[in-house]
């Protein structure tokens, strides 16, 4: 049996979703019989349309529709991003290629010419090194983040903004769906009805679904297959996975269709609309790797069962799952392998120039878990119920050891990502003695809990194995809201352990949350002061905040009494559901709020305005436009009357890290 395993688009350009790389590796181990290929179309996708040949397409057609609007003297009016676009045209067909290369480190001696400014056609998306403030006398808008000697990553700096600008293009005048790291996620998240997707589904098809279409057609020739097998992470790969799959039914009529993923697993549980069953014939839920071994089975012999999987019955959606079967241990499920993936194309962007906060889409990463689900399953806000976080498992040093040198010898790269929930202290000081001893050196960075746990002696055993970043949620940065959240942790915890890492070089990243259920003005306000504190002292590098939405799947969406809010009527589910509305008798304007905590993170992460009052984020003068005031030398402060009524509370982070003000 053929087995073909896709990660649809958009996920990300810089290394594989790990998806099929898992399964792939399941599948070598437990179904050797099995012939399975795997493909990632977010990259393959992402080259076709950064190409000379698609971008001449997208010139021709945009230049003919200015033409068209200047002959019949309608007002022209156009984004900047299409304005400039096609103003330097021939330039940006000719130089994408060169720029791609480069990204994918093939062409490094491009940097010079790169680096000189005089190469590339700079759009909007360069609007902000143009009006910068940081600039010294020698007028180098960039000399404060590479110095003399960065030229390399200057260039790919360049280079990023160059694709941003690219990616405006096929955003504002060919596809509105499309996005980098997104197709079409408005289309399927929290989408109660199918209606929406169906009816894009069917529209005229946009210049990037054409060439979706003709990489699917082109992959099905190359090797037919009797299953396809499309991991659906995100909202924003929904669009793009039924696409696919609708290639595939027709090109392909005796091969089946299966999706599973993240999305499929937190969204579907209450599907019930057959509509999607046009476009594939089954859908795994939770961990994939026994319910697609029982579909290999159910389909060599149908009299075999399957576990965990939605199908089409009439007009009907029923849920097939034998109950004697059960999932593979994480210690059971094989070696990932990115074997037949092109990992010599992927395209590294440099967009932040924030260390911590470009690993994210900078160096391509073999990636891993040290253990399966959440060790601590208490957060209030979180899919408690699901599997991914209910069910938690590990592995022993040794098997991961073998896994990351298999991983190095077949990919030579010793770069690791390991993508856990939270990565357990005691797991990851056994592995960091093992890579010790066993003197396998790599790279490697994951998400943590910000435990009391990781003594400086710890973080030191990690730096010492490689450990160059964590990340992990300090989120409202308030005691009162943690504990309401069952957090475990306090501000001052999370202070200690974050200078910690710092102490031993460790870069650290902060997940923030504001909205949080009975959260007050002054609380918010207060979380972004102790943020800003943190940033100050050295404790964290790199953050980002983000709205709370109560999930169907978390104590909060179950239980929202018990958290001083109402939950909200919602439509009728027959499709998608996750995040559930609700009111907050506070009354805080939160989106507000939202403005000036987001614009503030990003100046911290450059090293701008941490010797101010935090209230000038919220002020009467907009924080919208703070960016463009706020410079190297300093924040201009507002007058004391714009400012909100609130207070700026005590220095709580010296206070906890001992330090004397």
């Amino acid at each position: 049996m053929r087995v073909l395993l896709l990660t649809p688009p958009m996920t990300q350009i810089n290394t594989p979703y790990p998806a099929t790389a898992y399964l792939t590796g399941c599948l070598h181990r437990h179904a050797p019989d099995v012939l399975v290929t795997q493909a990632d179309f977010s990259l393959e996708l992402f080259l076709r349309l950064f190409s000379r040949r698609v971008l001449q397409q997208v010139l021709d057609e945009l230049s003919q529709r200015a033409q068209s609007l200047r002959a019949s003297r309608k007002r022209l009016e156009m984004p900047a991003s299409i304005a400039h676009f096609l103003a330097h045209g021939d330039a940006y067909v000719s130089l994408v290629e060169p720029v791609l290369r480069f990204l994918q480190g093939r062409d490094p001696s491009l940097a010079l010419r790169i680096a000189g400014r005089g190469l590339l056609p700079e759009g909007p998306r360069f609007a902000s090194l143009r009006s910068s403030v940081r600039r010294q006398d020698s007028g180098d808008s960039l000399g404060w983040a590479f110095g003399k000697l960065g030229t390399t990553d200057r260039a790919r700096h360049l280079c990023s903004l160059f694709i941003d600008d690219l990616a405006d293009v096929l955003r504002d005048g060919i596809d509105p769906r499309f996005e980098l790291s997104r197709y079409g996620e408005r289309l399927a998240s929290s989408a109660s009805s199918f209606d929406a997707l169906e009816e894009a589904l069917d529209d005229e098809p946009t210049l990037v679904d054409a060439e979706l279409d003709a990489l699917t057609i082109e992959r099905l020739r190359a090797c037919p297959p009797d299953l396809v097998g499309i991991t659906v992470p995100f909202p924003g790969n929904v669009y793009g996975a039924l696409r696919i799959a609708r290639i595939v039914k027709s090109a392909c009529p005796s091969a089946r269709v299966v999706l599973g993923g993240g999305y499929v697993n937190t969204e579907l549980r209450q599907l019930t609309d057959p509509r999607i069953f046009d476009f594939c014939d089954y859908i795994t839920m939770d961990d994939g790797e026994r319910p697609l071994l029982a579909l290999l089975d159910h389909l060599q012999d149908p009299s075999r069962p399957l576990f965990r999987t939605y199908v089409r019955e009439g007009r009907k959606v029923l849920k097939k799952s034998c109950e004697e079967l059960c999932d593979l241990h994480h210690r059971e499920t094989g070696t990932p392998t990115y074997a037949g993936l092109l990992l010599g194309q992927y395209v590294s962007l440099f967009e932040m120039l924030n260390p911590m906060h470009r690993l994210w889409s900078d160096g391509r990463w073999n990636k891993l878990t040290v253990a399966k689900g959440c060790y601590w399953k208490k957060c209030t806000f979180c899919d408690l119920s699901l599997d991914y976080i209910a069910r938690y498992e590990t592995a022993t040093a040794d098997v991961l050891v073998d896994r990351i040198e298999a991983l190095v010898a077949e990919t030579g790269q010793t770069g690791f990502h390991f993508v856990d929930e939270a990565a357990p202290p005691a797991m990851l000081r056994a592995l960091a003695e093992r890579l010790c001893e066993r003197k396998v050196a790599i790279t490697w960075w994951g998400n943590i809990r910000f435990e009391k746990s990781f003594t400086p002696e710890l973080v030191a055993l990690l730096a010492r194995s490689g450990c160059i970043g964590v990340s992990g949620g300090l989120e409202v940065a308030s005691d009162r809201l943690l504990a309401l959240m069952q957090k475990g942790v306090t501000v001052a915890q999370v202070a200690r352990v974050t200078r910690a890492f710092g102490d031993a070089g460790i870069l650290v990243h902060a997940y923030l949350m504001y909205g949080f259920p009975t959260q007050t003005e002054q609380e918010t306000i207060d979380s972004l002061e102790r943020v800003r504190q943190l940033f100050a002292e050295g404790c964290i590098q790199s953050g980002f905040w983000h709205r709370f939405a109560a999930t169907a799947h978390s104590p909060i969406g179950q239980q929202p009494d018990l958290y001083g809010i109402r939950l909200l009527r919602e439509p009728r589910v027959t499709f998608a559901r996750n995040e559930v509305p609700f009111d907050d008798p506070t009354g805080c304007d939160h989106e507000r709020l939202g403005v000036g905590l987001r614009t503030a993170i990003y100046n911290f992460m450059h090293g701008i305005g941490l010797d101010e009052d935090v209230r000038v984020w919220f002020s009467d003068a907009g924080s919208s436009r703070a960016a463009a005031r706020f410079g190297r030398r300093g924040l201009r402060s507002q007058p004391a009357s714009t400012l909100p009524a609130t207070e700026v509370p005590p220095d709580l982070i010296r206070q906890a890290l001992h330090v004397s003000p």
